[in-house]
């Protein structure tokens, strides 16, 4: 007789990115009276809520320091591994650098899992460590009540081609290299809706390394990045735009989406993530459908970066999003201030 198949997302009471302590509580978290040490080397701190940390070394040389980790998103012990290491070293590349080694994470219900299942888990991070071409160098442990499994990486970027969320200039069109809907198909798959062709879409969809990140680094044209995760493509936008001072127009018809998803939102299968990311950013968004805003608040993981990108570099955008197997088409653009319009609108 065969062991029953570990469901590794019925230990846990969030999944994913969807974990995330949503952005108008984590303010009141992050909120301190203490004078702020400034050290003028650390080129990118947690001021406009960016990905990753960025400190100068100097000879032009900028290390970027980054942590996540969060619960299971899939039964699959090997993929929860392999989803949670590209989702943490994706941060290394939206902020234009390249990954240089890692370190685990990790949270275990040893009373509950065997041991072996958790090896799993570390194997899945490390083979993905080893695509991206760095060493899991070693971690720390504890015995938690649910399965938690992540990492802190290091990378390196030279520090002229630093990509921050807080840089975009008006003009810049949007571009988004994943398509959105993780959320809405992992939590159809949860509740056992998740129709046979589109079993696995979402993993292979989070595995998928932002590599490209470190190439768009070297257009100057590209004058913001960041990576689309919990907050959902409307959060991260806003922290856009908040950081720039301008605002955004985003065209619905033409973000790209994983396959049924607007099926599965009208069959309920949307996460509880959605509507905490509503409540935190949606005073500022204009009017939306509830279709619209089901998947643009849908909190992803490991989802695709956020590029916004001036006319002059758009050429040269695709010829490297082709090198990297992408396919890229604008999904909205950045203008000026003005206080009659929504921070972000929504078109058709």
């Amino acid at each position: 007789m065969t062991s029953p198949a570990i469901r590794l997302t019925q230990y846990s009471h969030g999944a994913g990115c969807g974990c995330k302590i949503s952005p108008k509580v984590l303010d009141k978290i992050l909120h301190s009276e203490q004078e702020k040490f400034l050290d003028p080397r650390l080129l990118v701190g947690n001021e406009t809520r960016d990905d990753a940390a960025v400190y100068d070394i100097g000879n032009g040389v900028g290390i970027i320091s980054t942590t996540d980790f969060f619960m299971p998103i899939v039964d699959e012990p090997f993929d929860f591994g392999r989803i949670a290491a590209t989702n943490a070293i994706s941060d290394i590349y939206a902020m234009g650098g390249k990954p240089i080694m890692a370190i685990a994470i990790l949270g275990w219900p040893i009373d509950k899992l065997a041991p072996e299942v958790a090896q799993q888990v570390i194997e899945g991070g490390r083979y993905v460590c080893q695509q991206a071409g760095i060493s899991l160098a070693g971690g720390h442990s504890i015995d938690a009540p649910e399965p938690i499994f992540g990492l802190a990486v290091t990378g390196i970027v030279g520090t002229d081609h630093v990509k921050k969320n807080s840089a975009a200039k008006a003009s810049c069109k949007l571009f988004l290299t994943k398509p959105l809907g993780i959320g809405i198909l992992t939590t159809a798959e949860k509740k056992s809706q998740l129709r046979p062709e589109h079993q696995g879409v979402a993993t292979e969809t989070m595995c998928q390394l932002n590599k490209s990140g470190a190439d768009f680094a070297h257009v100057p044209g590209v004058t913001a990045m960041t990576d689309v995760t919990g907050f959902g493509l409307l959060g991260h936008l806003s922290e856009i735009c908040q950081g720039s001072g301008v605002q955004a127009t985003l065209h619905f018809s033409a973000i790209p989406r994983l396959p049924a998803v607007e099926e599965y939102i009208a069959a309920g299968c949307v996460p509880g993530g959605t509507g905490r990311n509503f409540d935190s950013y949606g005073h500022l968004i204009g009017k939306m459908s509830d279709l619209q805003k089901s998947l643009l608040c849908d909190p992803q993981t490991s989802g695709g970066l956020l590029l916004a990108v001036l006319p002059e570099a758009e050429a040269q955008v695709h010829e490297i999003a082709a090198r990297h197997g992408l396919v890229l088409s604008a999904i909205g653009e950045l203008a000026p201030v003005d206080s009659s319009r929504a921070l972000i609108e929504i078109t058709e």
